[in-house]
């Protein structure tokens, strides 16, 4: 595949999704948590699960199995929270994503992956940027500057803003 820089091997995070395995380019991981408490939002979108405390910071967290129509991450040893970089037209929104599980990091050579599947004409899946293959298991390689719409992604950063005015106020 050669577009997008999928012509050069290129670095994965690898996590699960109830039984599917995801990866995001390592580029835009800044680093994995332990699962913590998040606070919730109210009038928030349902994949929005709150937000949490990073180092000071407030911190959107999404649930990324709600945002692709599945059952809601039940927390488990194994969940964690994968903090992301999310391109928004000229400005970068820090967020994180709630994961079943992260695997590992892995090179994926440009002949590993495969277009994106077409799935009709009313389906969007410009949020998956490729079909990753290794052994006899497909990895859908996402594009996070496309899961979430501007609309969703101002919603979220919104959210954010206004927890940190309460706990200036507080």
């Amino acid at each position: 595949m050669n577009e997008e820089g999928l012509s050069e091997t290129c670095q994965y995070l690898t996590f699960n999704l109830e039984d599917e395995v995801f990866a995001l380019d390592i580029g835009k991981v800044r680093e994995v948590l332990d699962f913590t408490t998040v606070t919730k939002v109210p009038q928030t979108p349902d994949f929005m699960r709150g937000v949490i405390n990073l180092r000071g910071s407030v911190l959107p967290v999404v649930d990324l199995r709600l945002r692709f129509g599945m059952a809601e991450t039940e927390k488990t040893v194994n969940t964690c929270v994968i903090i992301t970089e999310v391109r928004l037209d000229s400005e970068t929104v820090v967020l994180g994503c709630m994961a079943d599980s992260v695997q590992e990091v892995m090179d994926l050579e440009p002949d590993q992956i495969e277009h994106p599947p077409r799935i009709g004409t009313k389906l969007n899946t410009d949020f998956i940027r490729g079909m990753g293959k290794r052994n006899d298991q497909f990895i859908m390689i996402l594009n996070i500057d496309k899961i979430f719409s501007k609309e969703e992604l101002t919603t979220v950063q919104g959210s954010e803003d206004e927890t940190n005015m309460l706990t200036d106020v507080a």
